[in-house]
């Protein structure tokens, strides 16, 4: 699963709390649904491991951490590829 997306505040209004990428709807079954979910793959080319989970409206995001931002040399409002190899443990 490839997609594009953009580096977003989970709680937009406040413009505080973790980064987050919103899953398409197109990809959200394939991930296992609107549930908490550990994805692994690629953001613009540097591999991740990360979580998907239910962001209210029917929507899947995927979490951000600060680390996995340096790493892919990204901020908010950044635009990425992503890419999902795998869902589950591991």
């Amino acid at each position: 699963m490839t997609f594009t997306a953009s580096v977003r505040y989970w709680n937009q209004e406040q413009r505080s709390g973790l980064a987050v990428l919103d899953v398409p709807d197109e990809y959200v079954e394939a991930v296992g649904g609107l549930r908490q979910q550990r994805v692994h793959g690629t953001i613009n080319g540097v591999e991740y491991t990360s979580n998907v989970m239910p962001s209210g409206a029917g929507r899947l995001a995927m979490s951000v951490s600060k680390a996995l931002q340096k790493s892919v040399g990204i901020d908010m409002g950044d635009l990425v590829q992503v890419t999902i190899t795998r869902v589950g443990k591991e």
